[in-house]
């Protein structure tokens, strides 16, 4: 089995190296070929006595030979030419006995025979081929070259000379960002003919284009020869000008939202599947950055084995118990008491170094590792709350909102904590509400169903639209803190807040400020009517022992003053 397989390599490394001649080297190799074996077996029979042994069905081997490589015209005119190569030989070399006419022609017709069938058969064989290949390079449902023909295009053209002006093989990659909406109102052949509306309107990029290339259901890439990265940028932008106008897919216009990303062909190490991967770094990166477009940087590439790694970490971390829950007040704003508290993740590395959640959090959210990450953040923000009276906030993504088995967990860890259902408050961001606001409303429903409180973190920055609230089960309101900053030099400001605040009266829900750094602010939210705030002001967030330690530091501040109060009064 080991050797048949080197075998096998060694014959496939051959017609490699085969394969890479010039086609006019090939050719002639081949008639070369054909010609010495000929020659070899017209000696081979006489050396071994004339016609009368059955040496002359040597003869056959350049006849196949020739049906392999030319089908079945080669085959017969190698066969024709054996034949009368046979014919002119003696039955007998030794007596130079003449062979019978018959025999000669028998023997003709049937090399003919033989290399008319194994043409033909060859020829089949080699049809059958190029249908595989082609069906291998074609989108089945498009026609258009799939990532296969892409790859195959590309090497070849990465192996082209360098040319003098410096302009080299680039590479765009085309995604439609807007497909899932195409393919739920319209079907998928309404993606097929998009993408096929598209593919015609590139054609107008000019003779650059080398080729485009279905690599997805979404996706497109150009094949571009030979540009810089001036022509690169230029052709992109227009391509971003071509989803801009209405393209027509079932008879339906449409508008497609397109993002690119592109490589250039830079070095002489540059493979076809490194350009791709390349050009689709920089779509991901133009995606991120909210853009239409982006070139391809090695910052992209860092960044993206970074991120893996990362989520690689966070598995592990959350495994080892390097994550902990650390607690910043809420206080309400007409008497300074403390009402809560908002739990917020923190990872502390192997060095017990804290890493802030804006370097991970975002990339978990992305993930399913933000399931079990938000598991850990509530057990820890339950078991916080049962060791003090106060209420315990803490986050959710839209990921948490659209997992039934989660949102399951999370009532039945209240109930068996046997904790009341209210000292525990969901903050939802109005981005995940906006996602799938019917299913946002439902899954909001099953937690207040539970008992849990519901409140809108970061209000006015995402959907904005008052109309939602109310239609959801919400509790609370929280102010995001970039309308708290500048409130005490801002006139509009302060207006817009005061605003912020009535619209969550009106809707009976408790509003929250979040993001008070100065007394200034403190006391122009205490005068709208806020009802509680939360920021550095009062304390940053700590963990649990310490946040504890602060409380109780506060409520005895607050009875030495509120004694002194009382004596100076008796006094008076």
């Amino acid at each position: 089995m080991t050797a048949m397989s080197s075998a096998l390599r060694a014959w496939r490394a051959v017609e490699h190296r085969w394969q890479s001649w010039p086609p006019a080297v090939r050719q002639t190799s081949r008639i070369m070929i054909l010609v010495a074996l000929l020659a070899l077996g017209t000696l081979i029979v006489y050396v071994t006595g004339g016609t009368r042994y059955a040496y002359p069905y040597l003869m056959l081997i350049p006849v196949l030979l020739a049906g392999a490589w030319y089908t079945w015209r080669g085959s017969l005119l190698v066969a024709l030419m054996a034949g009368l190569l046979m014919a002119a030989m003696p039955l007998t070399v030794a007596s130079g006995e003449a062979q019978a006419t018959l025999n000669w022609v028998i023997r003709l017709c049937l090399y003919l025979a033989i290399g008319a069938f194994a043409g033909v058969l060859f020829e089949r064989l080699r049809q059958s081929h190029l249908n595989l290949e082609r069906a291998a390079r074609t989108d089945p449902r498009a026609g258009l070259p799939n990532e296969i023909a892409l790859e195959a295009d590309l090497s070849r053209w990465l192996k082209a000379p360098p040319r003098l002006d410096g302009r080299s093989t680039g590479v765009i990659l085309v995604r439609i960002e807007d497909i899932s909406e195409i393919v739920e109102a319209l079907g998928a052949d309404a993606c097929d003919d998009l993408v096929l509306a598209i593919d015609r309107r590139l054609a107008r990029l000019g003779p650059n284009l080398l080729g485009c290339y279905r690599v997805s259901g979404a996706e497109l890439a150009l094949l571009l020869w030979p540009v810089g990265l001036d022509e690169l940028n230029r052709i992109a932008a227009r391509v971003v000008e071509l989803g801009e106008d209405n393209l027509v897919a079932l008879g339906v216009p449409l508008r497609a939202q397109l993002v690119l990303g592109s490589a250039l062909h830079k070095s002489p190490d540059d493979t076809p599947g490194g350009l791709v991967r390349e050009a689709r770094i920089a779509m991901l990166a133009a995606t991120e950055k909210q853009r239409s477009y982006c070139h391809f940087q090695p910052a992209f590439a860092r960044r993206g084995v970074q991120n893996v790694k990362l989520i690689a970490q966070v598995r592990r971390s959350l495994a080892k118990g390097e994550f902990e829950l650390h607690y910043q007040p809420k206080l309400r704003l007409a008497d300074g008491e403390v009402t809560g508290f908002e739990g917020l993740i923190r990872w502390r590395d192997a060095q017990g170094n804290l890493i802030p959640p804006g370097m991970f959090m975002p990339k978990v959210e992305n993930t399913t590792l933000i399931a079990p990450v938000t598991r850990f953040v509530a057990t820890e923000a339950c078991r916080f709350a049962m060791r003090q009276e106060k209420r315990v906030s803490i986050n959710f993504s839209v990921r948490n909102l659209m997992d039934d088995a989660l949102l399951e967990e999370l009532g039945e860890h209240v109930r068996q904590s046997g904790m009341e259902p209210s000292r525990l408050e969901v903050e939802i961001t109005e981005s995940a509400l906006v996602h799938d606001l019917f299913a946002a409303k439902r899954a909001l429903e099953r937690i207040r169903s539970c008992g849990i409180r519901v409140s809108i973190d970061d209000f006015g920055t995402g959907f904005s639209s008052f109309e939602y609230l109310r239609h959801l089960p919400l509790t609370g309101l929280k102010i995001d803190r970039a309308f708290v900053e500048g409130l005490e030099h801002d006139r509009r400001a302060r207006k817009l807040m005061a605003c912020l605040i009535d619209v969550g009266h009106a809707l009976d829900l408790e509003v929250t400020a979040e993001g008070v750094e100065t007394q200034e602010q403190h006391r122009l939210l205490q005068e709208m009517g806020c009802d509680q705030a939360q920021g550095f002001l009062y304390a940053k967030a700590l963990p649990a022992e310490e946040v504890l330690a602060w409380q109780r530091e506060r409520e005895r501040s607050s009875l030495g003053s509120s004694h002194s109060a009382s004596a100076d009064s008796r006094h008076k």
